[in-house]
């Protein structure tokens, strides 16, 4: 399977982030991401692309013990120079397109990630509903250029979903941790 084309859109009636991926065979795959699974996803996704970025470098070996200062101005480099000869620009093919997964998403509920040799990183989106339905998986060969693209496309709809955001919490919350943290004792709470 040849990769035509990337998207990722947050869609806040659903909460959810939907990246589809169109085909040179004229195929479309449609995932659903949640907050949940970005959580743990992000990170390891930004993990083994800034690995394989530092393997780029000619004094990959010794890199690895470099300061995190360096590491990281040599990534961004790097990242720039893929970002720099993306296509952004060229709106995603909405036409038909077959569905091997089905019209309904992939509600993904966990990913694999294990780096090939040679580069790619093979990412396996899985959906394993409770009940005992049958799970569904779908398989994604990413050389790093469509990984830092596909970064890129998550970054843009994180940015949008505010998922980012830290958490306010409420007054009346941060009031009952002060008074449990005080000893004092607990006042009845009243709606009315």
């Amino acid at each position: 399977m040849q990769i035509h084309q990337m998207s990722v859109t947050y869609l806040p009636e659903q909460d959810r982030l939907l990246m589809r991926v169109n085909t040179r065979e004229g195929e479309e795959m449609r995932l659903w991401l949640t907050r949940r699974l970005m959580v743990g996803l992000w990170p390891l996704l930004s993990r083994l692309l800034t690995e394989y970025l530092l393997k780029l470098e000619a004094a990959g070996t010794t890199l690895s013990a470099a300061d995190e200062s360096l590491r990281k101005m040599l990534t961004d480099f790097r990242k720039e120079e893929f970002l720099s000869k993306a296509d952004f620009e060229t709106p995603y093919d909405e036409s038909p397109m077959a569905l091997p997964l089905g019209e309904e998403p992939l509600l993904v509920t966990d990913v694999d990630a294990t780096p090939q040799s040679g580069g790619p990183l093979k990412l396996t989106f899985n959906e394993r509903p409770p009940g005992g339905e049958a799970p569904r998986s779908f398989n994604l060969e990413l050389q790093p250029k469509l990984i830092q693209g596909l970064m890129h496309l998550l970054e843009q709809a994180l940015n949008q979903s505010q998922w980012r955001e830290p958490f306010r919490g409420l007054p009346q919350a941060e009031e009952q941790a002060a008074e449990e943290d005080s000893g004092a004792p607990r006042r009845p709470k009243y709606l009315n």
